[in-house]
């Protein structure tokens, strides 16, 4: 894996984007190595959260443009299998059964922004900026869309899309784009004490709200409280609720 790092920290599986020399822009290499790792972290069993982040100043500016410059010519079923490697990865961070954290530093445009809005929480440091500029080099952010529009809505979406403006962190995090934004000053630790965080949690129950969560999007409101009824059913048969549940009555039960 030329282009990522990977390293599990404990319970956190970190995977780095390493192109820094290139602003960790996305070829097909890349995207076989994002998922190829994401797969092995999916089949770790001590690892409970998933780490996107990435080397240098920027997150990723998107696709590596100079390699689809050289590919021109090669036809449509070359492009297509180029794209769907890229939307294999998209598709496997919402089907993992682990959280997947992405932190952004610098810029994440284009392609960058997609991979960072698939994620289920994003993180941006203060001075991050995300946009999808595409449309001002006569292309489509074609794959990025599907995340975009579920994350900020139809009018925002669009405002983005179509004007490929550049947001700051702040903006992002008013219209649903990012999660949090974090300080400077605090980043690395802030960043590192929510995979914590999450971490620390039961991995089943960590699986289950991620499930949920996501199968939301094709129910109606009454399906989706019966599929909530189905899920709280399965989390209270788990081992990990009946330790958290002892354990609970245990720290009742103690004096003042």
């Amino acid at each position: 894996m030329a282009n990522i790092r990977l390293l599990r920290d404990g319970a956190i599986g970190r995977i780095i984007l390493a192109r820094p020399e290139r602003k960790n822009v996305i070829d097909r290499q890349t995207a076989d190595d994002l998922f190829a790792a994401l797969a092995q972290f999916e089949s770790d069993g001590a690892c409970r959260v998933i780490h996107l982040g990435a080397e240098g100043e920027d997150f990723c500016v998107g696709a590596d443009l100079q390699a689809w410059a050289q590919t021109m010519e090669a036809g449509s079923d070359a492009h297509r299998q180029e794209a769907e490697a890229f939307g294999r990865v998209l598709l496997a961070i919402r089907a993992l059964m682990k959280p997947v954290v992405c932190t952004v530093r610098g810029r994440a445009l284009a392609d960058g922004a997609g991979l960072a809005s698939a994620c289920d929480l994003v993180l941006a440091h203060e001075g991050a900026e995300l946009g999808y500029p595409d449309v001002r080099v006569g292309f489509v952010p074609a794959l990025a869309m599907t995340m975009l529009r579920r994350c900020v809505g139809e009018r925002h979406a669009a405002d983005l899309v179509l004007t490929g403006r550049v947001i700051s962190a702040e903006e992002a995090e008013r219209i649903g784009l990012v999660s949090r934004v974090v300080p400077a000053a605090t980043f690395d630790e802030d960043i590192n004490a929510t995979l914590e965080q999450i971490s620390q949690s039961p991995a089943t129950s960590l699986a289950l709200t991620k499930w949920l969560l996501y199968k939301l999007d094709a129910l109606s409101f009454e399906d989706g409280i019966a599929a909530g009824v189905v899920t709280n059913v399965e989390a209270r048969a788990t081992d990990d609720f009946r330790n958290g549940l002892r354990r609970f009555a245990d720290w009742k039960a103690k004096p003042e």
